[in-house]
């Protein structure tokens, strides 16, 4: 059974930090790009950083210079780094393993990150 599982997120004033964790079971972890979305409340689904199998690394514009994807082969988590939190970084945060060749694509539950001002 694969799991993914959030972690790290809460209230934060604006210019603070946190940092979350995604732990995964039940998969083998380097195969999989891994990736963190976030969905604020009357908005869709967006991208915010992506770490692939293979070593490359993309951010969404609004995050450049702020957050920082980072990943564990060893511990089967993938970390996301948020610095210089705005009000508009305010969403739950989601966890994406996604194996395209094989058409394999997991998320976690989600964990919310609230950003005041």
């Amino acid at each position: 059974q694969v799991q993914l599982v959030e972690s790290g997120g809460g209230l934060v004033q604006a210019g603070g930090s946190l940092r979350l964790a995604c732990a995964a079971s039940g998969i083998i972890f380097s195969n999989y790009g891994v990736n963190w979305y976030r969905q604020a409340p009357g908005k869709g689904r967006e991208l915010v950083a992506e770490s692939t199998s293979t070593g490359s690394i993309n951010y969404a514009d609004s995050v450049k210079g702020r957050f920082t994807i980072s990943r564990d082969n060893a511990k089967n988590t993938v970390y996301l780094q948020m610095n210089s939190l705005r009000p508009e970084d305010t969403a739950v945060y989601y966890c994406n393993a996604e194996f395209r060749a094989y058409r394999l694509n997991y998320w976690g539950r989600g964990t919310q990150v609230t950003v005041s001002s």
